[in-house]
């Protein structure tokens, strides 16, 4: 059966997004499939993930996450802001945005920089991680910030093989059944830090990654005595912000940019996109 989908492009910072209005509920109940065939680089249009907009009775919306390989994902602070932008930009919703994900409601805001999102407060805290990984002893702290982070501190951030230490790590025994994504930190000053993540479900290092902010800011405050406001400088270029008033008041921010609007129709029989036809539109027109 051949779907017809309309979609729209949007980054956060380079964390990278496919969106897709489904408030008429046309979507199959699994949209596993259809994430893996859109966020496909070689056929399909690209992203990191997947975010799809149900309707919702407690807030302006709800935000379903699928990561590229299909999985159902757990928060993602930059697929939200990016969300929220999108609900924005499209007369969805004010500045003053309520959102749901995962049964839990989200409040964001759109700012001069950006989209500013509360995220969850951060819990599961799992300090002083001694691992042995490709003959090389990691020391590190797991955190659960909406989505599960190991986090390791490093000095020659460049030097860091992220894909080879990154995959061992989500893999480790550790952080069996689920895994975990995993953030390599440099400190840079008294609120600057310099973070590279390799996230699950991508299954590589991405260009920005908004929990993994999160939990360097949040682990680095613990540990580093770095001090809030943060700002983390993601692999991208592009720094986001993080702000953590107590431990259970934290804020993300950073920029999105609405790339384009498109269309395409989806083979769920072969799982692959044709017939792509893209439009320049957003809030960057």
């Amino acid at each position: 059966m051949k779907l017809q989908i309309r979609f729209t492009k949007a980054t956060g910072l380079g964390n990278d997004f496919v969106i897709i209005d489904d408030r008429e509920g046309i979507l199959s109940s699994d949209p596993g499939e259809l994430a893996v065939a859109l966020c496909d680089r070689h056929f399909g249009v690209g992203a990191d993930g997947l975010l799809i907009l149900k309707k919702s009775v407690r807030a302006d919306f709800l935000m379903e996450y699928y990561n590229a390989d299909g999985s159902h994902g757990g928060m993602c602070g930059n697929g939200g802001r990016s969300l929220a932008m999108y609900a924005y930009s499209r007369g969805m919703a004010g500045s003053n945005i309520r959102f749901e994900a995962l049964d839990h409601l989200y409040h964001a805001e759109v700012t001069n920089n950006g989209v500013r999102l509360r995220m969850k407060t951060p819990q599961d805290l799992r300090p002083d991680i001694i691992l042995q990984v490709a003959g090389t002893r990691v020391d590190g702290f797991f955190v659960d910030t909406g989505s599960p982070h190991f986090v390791t501190f490093c000095n020659d951030l460049g030097g860091v093989d992220v894909e080879l230490l990154g995959r061992l790590l989500r893999y480790h025994e550790q952080f069996q059944p689920h895994g975990t994504n995993v953030d390599f930190v440099k400190v840079l000053g008294k609120s600057e830090l310099a973070v590279r993540t390799y996230e699950r479900g991508v299954e590589a290092e991405t260009l920005a990654c908004g929990t993994g902010a999160v939990a360097a800011a949040f682990v680095s405050g613990l540990r580093r005595g770095v001090q809030s406001p943060v700002t983390v400088g993601v692999r991208s270029g592009d720094a986001l912000t993080v702000e953590i008033a107590d431990p259970t008041e934290v804020w993300l921010e950073g920029g999105v940019d609405i790339l384009f609007d498109g269309e395409c129709l989806y083979d769920s029989d072969s799982h692959r996109i044709s017939s792509s036809i893209l439009q320049p539109g957003g809030l960057n027109e």
